[in-house]
């Protein structure tokens, strides 16, 4: 699949034979399939303006230990520094540092971001490079940018790829998530998490977006 900026179009439900899957495999998580009918896993994306490589990785780092309102915010600000626009690659290393302070981003963050730029203006990153890549080379060329770890690397395969075997390991939410939904009396550590989503493959991505779903509707 490669990367589109397109307009967006409505997020579809989520795809039955994964879902099927799931249900099969994990006990659990069919508690959280089935009360959530009708599920679109992409709903969160319908408000976000089209986003291409650099784009999603734009807010991606902007989302990096934020919520995804605070993410939002920031990129609404980003965008009205660009006549309502995300920048392109060029665009965003023309402007002065400082205009992604003002949005919100903080220097080390800013950093990453013109780094991600220049990859992209000499080539060394692009939409259809990226989009041919395997999951492992992806977070392999996107984690030798400085400021770029595994959760943003990640986080690009499932917004900017919709690649459907894609754990984010680490992720706080998804931990709390886990554990409730789970009855762990602590939070998870990387090990049990890693042991509850084995039972998960190949649709790891589509798990992990129900239990988001549950996590931020139980804080609602």
């Amino acid at each position: 699949m490669s990367v589109d900026s397109r307009p967006r179009k409505r997020a579809a439900v989520a795809e039955p034979t994964a879902r099927e899957f799931l249900r099969k495999a994990d006990p659990v998580l069919a508690r959280v399939i089935d009360a959530h009918p009708d599920f679109r896993p992409r709903a969160w994306m319908d408000e976000l303006p089209p986003l291409d490589a650099f784009g999603t990785l734009v807010f991606q780092v902007a989302g990096q230990q934020l919520s995804v309102a605070s993410t939002r915010a920031i990129i609404t600000h980003l965008q009205g520094r660009f006549q309502g626009h995300m920048p392109s690659p060029a665009k965003l290393l023309a402007a002065d540092p400082q205009v992604l302070r003002d949005s919100g981003f903080s220097a080390r963050k800013g950093q990453t971001l013109r780094a991600l730029a220049e990859r992209f203006v000499d080539g060394r990153l692009s939409d259809e490079a990226l989009s041919r890549m395997t999951d492992e080379e992806v977070e392999a060329t996107l984690t030798e940018v400085p400021g770029i770890g595994l959760w943003t690397a990640r986080g690009f395969l499932l917004v900017a790829l919709d690649r459907p075997d894609v754990f984010l390991s680490g992720d706080l939410a998804l931990r709390r998530a886990i554990q409730r939904e789970y009855g762990f009396d602590h939070l998870p550590t990387e090990d049990e998490v890693a042991q509850v989503s084995d039972h998960w493959r190949p649709y790891r991505s589509l798990a992990v977006s129900y239990l988001f779903a549950s996590e931020y509707q139980e804080r609602t």
